[in-house]
């Protein structure tokens, strides 16, 4: 066997940082995480080259002591804890002084430090989690830390991060997050030297979610609230209608922390059992304040799962909050913007235009949905009543002599073309017979399922699945060059920054399928082109399914990745189960499968079931 040594402490740090640092969005949520628990009250995150080159946290918050910064750097250094009693009721984000230690680990640190009422503060350097220099500096009350080169000593590690853009998309759904769970807090997310993101810190969960997952999003929402014993919900929403194609738009935060949970995911979609579409689910924005000793958060290391004491309860208090909020649905949720928020998004003041509407585009010169620049957005008119619609008043021309017209009787008539002979028509061949088929339509049933017959059987065939597989088969006939469709005006889709990453980082393969997709700007996807057949009633959810498969599938070969697209877009564009169908429209559908050419649906179920004469015999006691 061979000998047991202790670990150096430098490789302790690396394996766990392999567990609390996967990408610079680990870091930011990590830094941001202390910023809250230090009660700041302003946070800005600002990156480069997708977080690998920097990072940098600035919070207005207590600040750390001089004699306590090289210390916050070594490994499972806290002061969140000091009894054992305490992990039984953790109130604060962190609390396993892990994260400074591996991030240090893999990176090198500027920390810039003033406690709150201290004269000077402190700069403390590392390379590696070496202490390299400190000294008093002067600095703004509060903390900086600046993480650059991530994994620079771990090249092993730096292989498998994806490109910045796909790096920065998830940078921005960990600060959407951060200001998500905390609306009292005002988030300014830079990217690059440009400003993703502010948030007005005004403690209003509308206003948060209108800065950073946008207008159209924030106005599409219901207010759902359910108190039962010590647990209370509270959050928004979606209409059935303002479903989403995958759940990225479902954010669930516990105490304040935001979480994953299987638990309230099944607990809302079950509240939206019979309200929705296949393939489709809500969107939600929902906190749950229980007692601290009632859920453990100290389950993974990431600290992004959690147990509940009473899952029950948990279930029922989130299942009737939205249950709730689905019965009163009397419209979207008002959605109050104050003056602060509006000039925290970058937005005019509506009192100081007449006339303007409440909610200003979400970028000058763009209309609110994004669709195309619109020159000067607000045009006002002084009113001509309340009510009354709008004419402009018409300049009066005097008409002068030269331009009056002649009198009618002074025209001469034109002359009267001669007729010209009409040639004999030329005869039209009859069209020619249709095919004689040798199986009969039946009907339908239960809008899903087409019946034939055919000799001495009957055929149920699932016409979505039939038509699925036959979509799928002709796309994926095609050669691997462009065969997209130019749209006559860019279509703009809202969707998390996440999405939008994977979205632009398979742009190559994309192509190749026919899109034509470009970054609009926080987190909106301009559709230019889409492949020959496809479905334009739901882009948004089109390209969310298609991001969840590509995000979900791991490394794959370009092949497996391709068909996977295809899937989606055949299932989009294919005929709908629950609707009924022109029985002309599925006789190309019925040739297909009747002659055994199309047999099993793309995700290799069966498209159609044969009960012959003898089977329906036996089951009525005839044979």
């Amino acid at each position: 066997m061979p000998r047991i040594y202790e670990m150096s402490p430098h490789l302790a740090d690396l394996i766990a940082a392999g567990e609390v640092v996967e990408r610079p969005a680990s870091v930011v949520k990590e830094l941001t995480e202390n910023s809250v628990d230090a009660g700041a009250r302003f946070i800005t995150v600002e990156i480069a080259a997708g977080g690998m080159a920097l990072v940098r946290v600035t919070d207005d918050g207590c600040g750390i002591a001089p004699e306590d910064v090289e210390t916050a750097f070594l490994r499972h250094a806290t002061s969140k804890l000091r009894r054992e009693e305490e992990l039984a009721a953790i109130g604060t984000l962190g609390f396993r002084g892990e994260a400074l230690a591996a991030i240090a680990s893999v990176s090198k640190i500027e920390l810039r430090t003033r406690e709150r009422g201290a004269a000077e503060g402190v700069c403390l350097t590392l390379e590696a989690g070496v202490k390299r220099d400190k000294a008093p500096v002067g600095t703004p009350e509060g903390t900086t830390i600046a993480v650059r080169d991530l994994f620079y000593n771990t090249p092993a590690r730096q292989k498998f991060m994806k490109n910045d853009r796909a790096e920065s998309a998830a940078v921005a759904s960990a600060v959407t997050r951060l200001a998500l769970s905390h609306p009292e807090i005002s988030v300014r997310y830079v990217r690059d030297g440009k400003e993703e993101l502010h948030t007005p810190g005004d403690g209003r969960l509308q206003s948060a979610a209108y800065c950073a997952l946008g207008r159209d999003f924030a106005r599409g929402l219901l207010e759902a609230q359910n108190k039962m014993d010590a647990i209370a919900v509270s959050g928004y929403v979606s209409t059935p209608a303002a479903a989403r194609g995958n759940r990225s738009w479902q954010f669930f935060f516990i105490n304040g922390r935001f979480i994953k949970s299987k638990l309230l995911q099944a607990a809302v979609e079950q509240a939206y059992k019979n309200s929705l579409f296949t393939g489709r689910f809500p969107v939600c924005l929902l906190n749950v304040e229980l007692p601290l000793g009632a859920v453990d958060v100290n389950v993974h290391p990431t600290k992004l799962e959690v147990r509940f004491a009473d899952e029950r309860a948990v279930f029922d208090a989130v299942y009737w909050a939205v249950r709730g909020a689905l019965e009163r649905e009397d419209g979207p949720a008002e959605l109050p913007i104050s003056q602060s928020t509006l000039r925290a998004a970058g937005l005019p003041d509506p009192k100081k235009l007449p006339g303007a509407p409440l909610f200003a585009p979400e970028k000058p010169g763009f209309s609110s949905a994004k669709s195309a620049p619109s020159g000067n957005f607000f045009r006002h008119v002084p009113a001509q009543g309340q009510g009354k619609p709008f004419k402009p008043a018409l300049p009066e021309f005097e008409l002068r002599e030269s331009v009056r017209m002649p009198d009618q009787s002074s025209i001469p008539l034109p002359e009267q073309p001669r007729p010209i002979p009409s040639k004999a028509p030329e005869p039209v061949p009859d069209p020619a017979p249709a095919p004689r088929r040798d199986w009969r339509y039946v009907g339908e049933a239960l809008n899903t399922y087409v019946l034939v017959e055919r000799g001495e059987s009957l055929f149920l065939i699932d016409k979505h699945a039939a038509h699925e597989r036959m979509l799928f088969d002709k796309l994926k006939s095609r050669p691997h060059e462009p065969t997209g469709q130019l749209l006559l005006s860019p279509v703009i889709c809202d969707v998390d920054g996440e999405t939008a990453g994977v979205l632009l980082e398979n742009a190559n393969l994309l192509t190749d399928l026919g899109f034509e997709l470009d970054d609009f700007g926080d987190g909106a996807i301009a559709i230019r082109a889409v492949p020959l057949d496809m479905d334009l009633s739901d882009p948004a959810g089109t390209l969310e399914e298609i991001a969840g498969k590509l995000k979900t599938g791991g490394k794959r070969d370009v092949e497996a990745m391709r068909d996977d697209v295809l899937h989606t877009v055949a299932c989009k564009a294919a005929i709908k189960a629950g609707k009924r169908s022109d029985p002309r429209e599925l006789t190309a559908l019925v040739d297909k499968v009747l002659s055994g050419e199309v047999r099993y649906c793309p995700h290799g179920r069966p498209v159609s079931l044969e009960l012959t004469r003898s089977q329906l015999d036996r089951s009525f006691k005839r044979a």
